[in-house]
């Protein structure tokens, strides 16, 4: 039987989740993007979620949402300070499924809702591609060090539309 896509409810981020998320974070890092990054690049990605207080913090001090599907938990974003687009991670599983796309519709009406007119990302090479289907363009190529290992993102920005009622 063929999976078909279904459209992931959302709700605010709870602190009891920092566990979740952090092992979905692991996952996600470890296995959507091997294409793109060797194991060591990995490991130093994902052990950015090792310390799963912190990791929990960050979410928190950010703007998190949570994908439930079949009231499982699979995936998550985060918008940084109104105009950045932070953290987008899904379960592998579910990938290709319409749940990053729900996020990332959440985080860009919600960034547009609190003025932002432009969102900004810095895009993994595994993820790359899925912003630029969304409008984004690239601004420039980065790298950058995590645990002594050198990994390439992609700095990515959006013009968003002014929310409806509202005009810029």
């Amino acid at each position: 039987m063929a999976h078909r896509a279904q459209t992931p409810g959302l709700r605010p981020f709870l602190a009891a989740d920092a566990t979740t998320l952090a092992a979905l974070f692991r996952e996600s890092v470890d296995e959507l993007a091997a294409d793109d990054y060797d194991d060591a690049q990995r490991e130093a990605w994902a052990s950015k979620a090792d310390d799963e207080e912190a990791f929990g913090a960050r979410l928190a001090r950010e703007l998190t949402i949570v994908a439930l599907v079949d009231r499982e938990i699979a995936g998550f974003a985060s918008l940084k300070d109104n105009t950045q687009f932070d953290m987008l991670y899904v379960r592998p599983e579910m990938a290709r499924r319409g749940v990053g796309s729900a996020l990332a519709d959440a985080i860009e009406k919600l960034a547009a809702a609190r003025g932002a007119r432009t969102l900004s990302v810095d895009a993994s090479d595994a993820s790359r591609d899925f912003f630029v289907a969304r409008g984004y363009v690239a601004k420039t190529r980065n790298t950058i060090e995590i645990g002594g290992q050198w990994l390439g993102n992609t700095t990515m920005a959006k013009e968003l539309a002014a929310p409806a009622g509202r005009a810029h």
